[in-house]
């Protein structure tokens, strides 16, 4: 019996797109160097391992936040650099502990999908609200550009990597929704630097792997949920 690949042709297809779009958007439009083009490859690939409720995208996504944040503040958007220095690649570093600790069945390939109570997503809403008014007042002393663009990013990078740490498949949507926010900052940036569309294809190919990583991680869910009851 030939063993079952652990990525399905869709996820190989995505993957490849993905990396095909970066690669000519880096061809065409990057003058800035390897980096923004190693990051955004970093990003896409620990998306797809993601979207299994693997631990090694939390461990992709750890190199990809600090290459980020390094790139961001390139462009003075201190809110992108502080968020991913500060928060993403840190949580990212917490939600590896929690995914490593949570295995589905003792697999290391995968997660246990958790399901969060009321209270705690009230919570979440009224955190989330903290760290972004907080967030507001840094970034506009440091003179942020875009500023409320960028404060919008801290409020959907916070949400998602609260749903990451929490093993919530709500977390693949919320980073969709950062990816929105962070595909209008670039865009905003590629006025007076076209090298800057380079990030725009990047995050492009973001939303469409999150996308894709929200409705795996519901499947998974699911599945585990009903192999929960038949035990």
């Amino acid at each position: 019996m030939r063993k079952k690949r652990y990525f399905t042709n869709f996820e190989i297809g995505l993957w490849t797109a993905s990396v095909l779009c970066i690669l000519l958007s880096y061809v065409f439009f990057e003058k800035n160097g390897v980096m923004a083009l190693v990051a955004s490859l970093l990003g896409v690939t620990s998306l797809i391992f993601n979207a299994k409720g693997n631990p090694i995208g939390q461990l992709l996504m750890i190199i990809f936040g600090v290459l980020y944040g390094v790139i961001s503040y390139g462009y003075a958007y201190y809110g992108e650099m502080i968020t991913y220095l500060g928060m993403t690649a840190p949580m990212a570093l917490v939600a590896l502990i929690s995914w490593l600790k949570n295995p589905y069945k003792g697999n290391k390939a995968e997660v246990a999908v958790n399901r969060l109570q009321g209270r705690e997503i009230a919570f979440m809403f009224v955190l989330s609200i903290g760290v972004t008014v907080a967030f507001y007042f840094l970034l506009k002393y440091f003179g942020t550009a875009n500023l409320w663009v960028s404060t919008l990013s801290v409020t959907t990078s916070f949400i998602a990597v609260y749903l990451t740490f929490r093993r919530s498949a709500y977390f693949a949507l919320a980073y969709a929704a950062n990816d929105v926010v962070l595909i209008v900052l670039w865009g905003i940036a590629s006025f007076s630097d076209i090298s800057y569309l380079s990030v725009v294809v990047c995050f492009a190919m973001f939303l469409i792997n999150d996308l894709y990583g929200f409705f795996s991680w519901l499947k998974m869910e699911n599945r585990q949920s009903k192999a929960g009851e038949q035990v």
